[in-house]
């Protein structure tokens, strides 16, 4: 791909300034990455205001119009070349065969084995912009030295290059990590440890509400709750499979008085096969539909932390379906469309991606290729037969199927990947699950794990920036902001209607301080309350509020019990 080749020739370019500038460097890995570039390198002195200057000189460096030429050469010569960097004389030892790829840039040679531009003069000088340095370990291990990463963005113009910076400061105005602290809705703390959330009653509220509103999607098309322990004995991840390719990733539990091994759980559907196996089940039993959301939990690496977007402890509004081959396709379908109606409500735009396994590297899955075959084929079936556009993604299937995941796009256009729906002929296998059939005879469920928006709490983060903290109404952890022109006055007036909403099941403050009235809207205005209420001797005497509505300014004075009445049919239709 064109833009992987300019992308990688600037990290080359890069690479040439710096060892200009800072010739004692030792130089690690530089690969082109989405939306641009990085460099790893062992540096001293180099500093944040440093990169207008390395900047600059590459842009000098592409107007030179400098060849990329690729040349193999044995180890033992690759050894000599690169002997000041103990970082590439590791890569060449770990490389397979005896010739090694360099590639040289002016009086530039790096160890490489290539996707480059021709000529410097097919980049454009004004398209690519270096951006932050950070820290990164050697190969990515926390075992290894720390290395100073220097990232860059690149694009095939300056035109997409301002768009992307555009796009990136609007990003950075709506940081869910920022917000969240302004709106009250998170915090981390270091005693209770990294990717370990505590949620306040604000941002408890919000969550509370996209867990019920999953759950109210999928008690619609059948499925019920269970409630099931966060840690399992070893041997449950061992007869799921997951033990032998996700171990890493797990948290392991000791206990005082067994020598077994525990795990804390990572996902649920190992767990949710024991319910299914506790008892005979016929096929006038099938579909059975069970829906968690137990909390799970997953040793990330703390460079890998992110906010409320990458943790070690979340929930998801997880569910699975144990169902004969011919109800597949209609198990499908009822998840997708309560999929599009949760899109839908939360105004997210979105697209499905198949995923599929990389027959390349068979080790990463569990079964055999003719199952993957056949499970592939039938999901594609029902993609094409419900004329539902999708892509193909390789090697984005789950460890034991292929899925049909949701990408869905933000206000400002990114994209995550959030509800999926998978089809899974292994894990029933391994467990031993069987169903009676019609005629007596022991058949094998097919297993569908789903997810309408994944992890509620991930979900939570991306609806902050999606949102910009306006949450609408139903989801608001304020929805409503009772104000008393004065506090002596007016506050037992503004107690009384609070009372009425407290009946009527909202989310409000009364703003009763001894400030000004002025002072109390801008408040309630700064975190991004939905309705502020005045009330003052007119709406006493009317029995009524003030109603002050966020983006559209005064609405007037309204009856109490009608201002009820219209709260209400919002929130139920989810405006």
């Amino acid at each position: 791909m064109e833009i992987e080749k300019i992308r990688h020739s600037l990290a080359h370019l890069l690479a040439s300034a710096i060892m200009e500038s800072f010739p004692k460097t030792k130089l690690g890995i530089g690969p082109a990455i989405e939306n641009g570039f990085y460099y790893d390198m062992e540096i001293n002195g180099l500093k944040p205001e440093d990169l207008p200057k390395i900047e600059n000189r590459m842009r000098e460096l592409i107007k030179e119009n400098q060849e990329f030429t690729g040349k193999k050469v044995s180890k033992l010569i690759a050894k000599k070349l690169f002997k000041q960097s103990p970082y590439k004389l590791e890569l060449i030892k770990d490389i397979e065969g005896k010739l090694v790829g360099t590639y040289q840039n002016g009086k530039f040679l790096d160890l490489c084995k290539g996707g480059h531009v021709d000529n410097t003069k097919e980049i454009d000088p004004h398209s690519f912009k270096l951006t932050k340095i950070a820290g990164a370990y050697w190969k990515g291990s926390e075992k290894n030295k720390m290395l100073t990463r220097i990232y860059g963005v690149a694009f095939a113009t300056a035109k997409e290059l301002d768009e992307y910076v555009a796009m990136q400061a609007e990003a950075e105005k709506r940081d869910h990590r920022i917000l969240g602290q302004k709106l009250d809705l998170f915090v981390f703390s270091d005693l209770v440890g990294p990717g370990l959330p505590l949620y306040t009653f604000r941002g408890t509220a919000v969550l509370k509400e996209i867990k019920n509103y999953s759950n109210q999607l999928q008690k619609e098309i059948g499925y019920q709750e269970v409630q099931t322990p966060n840690m399992n004995r070893a041997e449950l991840f061992k007869v799921s499979g997951h033990y032998d390719k996700y171990q890493d990733s797990m948290f392991k539990v000791s206990s005082h008085y067994t020598k077994e091994d525990y795990y804390l759980k990572p996902m649920n559907c190992p767990q949710h096969t024991q319910i299914y196996a506790s008892k005979p089940r016929s096929y006038k039993d099938l579909p059975v539909r069970i829906a968690d959301f137990a909390q799970l939990y997953r040793d990330e690496k703390t460079g890998e932390l992110a906010g409320l977007t990458r943790l070690r402890a979340f929930s998801q509004d997880d569910g699975h379906c144990f169902c004969t081959e011919d109800q597949i396709k209609e198990e499908f379908k009822s998840v997708l469309l309560a999929i599009q109606k949760a899109m839908k409500t939360y105004d997210m735009n979105y697209k499905i991606r198949l995923s599929l396994w990389d027959p390349k590297t068979p080790e990463k899955y569990l079964g055999d290729a003719k199952t993957w075959k056949k499970s592939q084929q039938a999901l594609e079936e029902i993609l094409t037969e419900n004329n539902i556009e999708h892509i193909k993604g390789i090697g984005e299937a789950a460890i034991y199927g292929p899925k049909m995941d949701l990408i869905c796009k933000d206000s400002i256009g990114r994209e995550w990947q959030l509800g999926t729906i998978q089809l899974d002929f292994i894990q029933p296998q391994r467990f031993g699950l069987t169903y009676n059939d019609s005629d007596g005879t022991p058949k094998t469920p097919v297993m569908i794990h789903r997810a309408l928006v994944g992890s509620p709490e991930r979900f939570f983060g991306i609806l902050i920036e999606h949102y910009t903290g306006a949450f609408p109404l139903w989801l608001a952890p304020v929805q409503i902001a009772i104000i008393p022109i004065s506090a002596e006055k007016h506050s037992e007036y503004a107690n009384n209607v609070a009372k009425q909403f407290s009946q009527a099941g909202f989310r409000f403050e009364v703003m009763s301080e001894n400030e000004s009235l002025g002072k109390k809207i801008r408040e309630a205005e700064m975190q991004k309350i939905p309705y502020l209420l005045i009330v003052g001797d007119k709406e006493i005497a009317a029995n009524a509020v003030g109603v002050r509505q966020r983006g559209k300014g005064d609405l007037g004075q309204l009856a109490v019990e009608e201002f009820i009445k219209k709260i209400n049919g919002e929130i139920i239709n989810k405006i």
